[in-house]
């Protein structure tokens, strides 16, 4: 009997995980995320991969190039407006962008908003500085395959000062994680 009642309140748990997940998706009309705990990768210099070409129209239609910010440190941070895990972070990289100044160049990779006027809110919202890359298709986020995961929404890049990835943090990012690992990139 208790063998029972374990199972069913396993079975009753999953599923209500997954009636969670169901309201929030049809409630944001997105195909979900899967938000990270916060980890933290660093790549010694011999071991860093290149970031792959990232191009794109920011949200308030400037073009936006990786490879034209060769020679500083590159903080990429892929967000949607519809993620409570980034609402949460914002004022975080807001902070460390605002501490580093000019000598790094943040840069943020909307996804999945399919109207850009809620990313646009987002960022007055929380007063972020830096520009953002409206990928609302994803199509830019997926030249990063292996390096982020299409659904581990926040997830932020250091890049060096010679395009390759140094650190990575999947889920939300501290502003004292952040500047660290600008430190170390550097």
């Amino acid at each position: 009997m208790r063998r029972t009642a374990l199972l069913v309140a396993g079975v009753l748990l999953v599923a209500g995980c997954s009636s969670g997940q169901q309201a929030a998706q049809n409630r944001q009309g997105q195909s979900g995320f899967v938000s990270g705990n916060g980890n933290v990768s660093t790549f010694a210099a011999g071991d860093r991969k290149p970031a792959p070409e990232l191009t794109g129209k920011t949200l308030d239609g400037a073009t936006w190039t990786l490879s034209e910010q060769t020679g500083k440190v590159v903080v990429l941070n892929v967000w949607g407006s519809w993620c409570p895990p980034c609402r949460k972070e914002a004022p975080e990289l807001v902070a460390a962008s605002k501490e580093l100044g000019s000598a790094v160049q943040f840069i943020g990779l909307n996804t999945r908003d399919l109207d850009p006027a809620p990313a646009k809110k987002f960022v007055q919202e929380f007063g972020v500085p830096f520009p953002s890359i409206y990928d609302p298709n994803g199509k830019a986020l997926l030249r990063f395959r292996g390096q982020i995961s299409p659904k581990a929404i926040p997830t932020t890049l250091v890049i060096d000062k010679n395009g390759k990835v140094a650190g990575r943090v999947v889920g939300e990012v501290t502003k004292q994680t952040l500047l660290g690992m600008v430190k170390d990139a550097g």
